[in-house]
């Protein structure tokens, strides 16, 4: 839509409403008629906001909304001057509570009652004339089988497109369930956490083979990216590597047929985790990376997830510089976002993130410092039944063996290979406890603390 009045025109209205205590609906009215402009753009003019102030309002509210669209200034000016394009309804329902008032004031409404040749309302809220019944001309001949079969089409056509195999409880009750496994995966041995997974993505696989509505075919494919990064997560703490690879991969495809941006990227930065403990650490470091870019537009705990991850992959490949900008966006990040339920497995509380930064100064050389980061992470896992605390014990004796603390580094690193539960000392736990062998200079790695913890990591699996 033409815009022939300049900002100042606006700005002279909201004036002029301030000074008469004029409501926004009234202000936003009077700078449609005046203005020429649709009333969603009115509605942000009579708050005399800027699109980009729009938009980061718009992100902040919806910061917590798993399924809320992304929105940027080109999108918001699109449906602000083409009343043809308009919003999905559920982004419609989020423009009304951003701007506080309805979808007609908005102009997001249609109403196409016949009105007998008077004006009409068109979706993007503004009046055209009504057409005129068709004449004789324009009227099928009665009888025409091509009439009828039209009809029948269109009549198959509504009916695919109103079915649903599954109802909105039936969704929330799945969201329910795959939250419970979120929480339970935190302290769950991984081979058990397999036989919770798999009869859930069966079920869910079920549902999505059927034909659903977009919006429903989006949740199952919401609900699949998250079974299958966890099934991807326990396969690659098994050491069942192919396995997990195949369903990082899985998990990324249903990700990015959700088109949730947030989940997209959260898929990435976990399947980060495969290549940064078995490599290739190039592989980890691009995928971080990767998720970072997605969760740029606003701090997220992926955000910050993401940009820890990239951290410490670059730290083990001797990036020193890209490492520590890593660390200070991370930190950034961590600092501005919600974290989330630190016990769901998909939240990033400050214990995960000092995990993170462990790892990426460790392997910078900053020993002290890292070992500083692991105290106060161990503090922050205390009473935690899963693997994390042990992965910051054996960093500590990583650190140790870097500062040529043989005895105790080896000493660390083998009781806590043993005192984990059977179910628990996978072979990704023995993966990080070799790193502590790696990490003993050269000359040291035939002296008997190190032979000895050699022998314990080559125990019959079970073994104590």
């Amino acid at each position: 839509m033409p815009d022939p009045h300049t900002p100042s025109c606006a700005k002279r209205i909201r004036e002029r409403a301030a000074a008469d205590e004029w409501p926004l609906a009234r202000t936003a009215a009077a700078i449609t008629g005046c203005c020429a402009v649709t009333r969603l753009r009115a509605h942000r003019l009579a708050r005399g906001w800027s699109l980009r102030e729009t938009v980061d309002a718009y992100r902040l509210m919806t910061r917590d909304l798993l399924h809320a669209a992304r929105v940027d200034q080109d999108q918001l000016r699109i449906w602000e001057t083409c009343p043809d394009r308009r919003p999905r309804a559920a982004t419609i329902d989020l423009l009304c509570r951003l701007y506080r008032t309805n979808a007609t004031e908005l102009g997001l409404t249609g109403d196409y009652a016949d009105t007998g040749g008077e004006s009409v309302r068109v979706p993007g809220g503004g009046l055209e004339p009504a057409l005129p019944p068709p004449g004789p001309a324009a009227a099928p001949p009665a009888g025409d089988p091509l009439d009828a079969l039209l009809d029948r089409a269109r009549r198959g056509v509504d009916r695919t497109l109103a079915q649903a195999t599954v109802s909105q409880t039936q969704l929330d009750l799945l969201d329910e369930r795959l939250l419970d496994l979120r929480h339970t995966y935190l302290i769950t041995p991984p081979a058990a956490m397999l036989g919770q997974l798999l009869p859930e993505l069966d079920e869910i696989q079920l549902l999505a083979a059927e034909r659903q509505p977009a919006t429903v075919q989006m949740r199952l494919s919401e609900m699949t990216a998250l079974l299958a990064t966890l099934t991807a997560d326990a396969l690659m703490r098994l050491g069942r590597l192919r396995q997990a690879r195949a369903w990082y991969a899985t998990a990324r495809a249903a990700a990015d047929d959700s088109t949730h941006t947030e989940l997209r990227a959260r898929v990435r930065a976990q399947a980060a985790m495969l290549p940064y403990y078995y490599g290739p650490l190039a592989s980890a470091a691009a995928l971080a990376r990767e998720a970072r870019i997605l969760s740029r537009h606003r701090p997220t705990a992926t955000g910050a997830f993401a940009a820890a991850a990239e951290a410490r992959a670059l730290a083990r490949q001797g990036d020193t510089d890209g490492t520590q900008h890593a660390i200070r966006t991370a930190q950034d990040a961590f600092d501005r976002c919600h974290h989330g339920d630190e016990d769901d497995a998909f939240a990033f509380p400050r214990r995960r993130l000092l995990l993170y930064l462990s790892g990426a100064l460790t392997y910078l050389g900053h020993t002290r410092r890292a070992r500083e980061i692991q105290q106060e992470a161990l503090t922050l896992y205390t009473g935690h039944r899963g693997i994390d605390p042990a992965l910051l014990h054996l960093e500590q004796a990583i650190c140790l063996a870097r500062d040529h603390h043989l005895d105790e580094a080896c000493r660390l690193a083998a009781v806590t290979y043993l005192q984990l539960p059977a179910e628990q000392r996978t072979p990704l736990v023995g993966a990080r406890a070799h790193d502590v062998l790696d990490a003993i200079p050269a000359a040291m790695r035939t002296a008997r603390p190190a032979r000895e913890l050699g022998e314990v990591l080559a125990l019959p699996a079970g073994a104590r």
